[in-house]
């Protein structure tokens, strides 16, 4: 499913516009960035967990060349299902 899928799917089943549910899933993305760079997690009980890992920094490896190249600490986001989601999905 995509974006333009699950703001279809959001539209019927809220019985709402198409322009009114891309604005939801638009603002919800938005809610969850501005979290996530505030280093805030967000989470929706039965559903799961929006955070901000840290990735220390390693070396790696060119695959094309064989060369090693250091790969520099990151943040990256992590999402972790909630046992609602979990149970519906097994």
């Amino acid at each position: 499913m995509n974006k333009t899928e699950l703001i279809e799917h959001i539209s019927t089943k809220a019985d709402l516009s198409k322009a009114d549910a891309s604005r939801a899933v638009d603002a919800f993305i938005d809610a969850v960035t501005t979290a996530l760079k505030e280093d805030d997690s967000v989470t929706l009980v039965g559903f799961g967990t929006f955070s901000v890992s840290e990735r220390a920094a390693r070396a790696g490896r060119n695959p094309r060349t064989g060369e090693t190249i250091q790969i520099p600490a990151a943040r990256v986001p992590k999402f972790r299902p909630g046992k609602a989601l979990k149970d519906d999905v097994n």
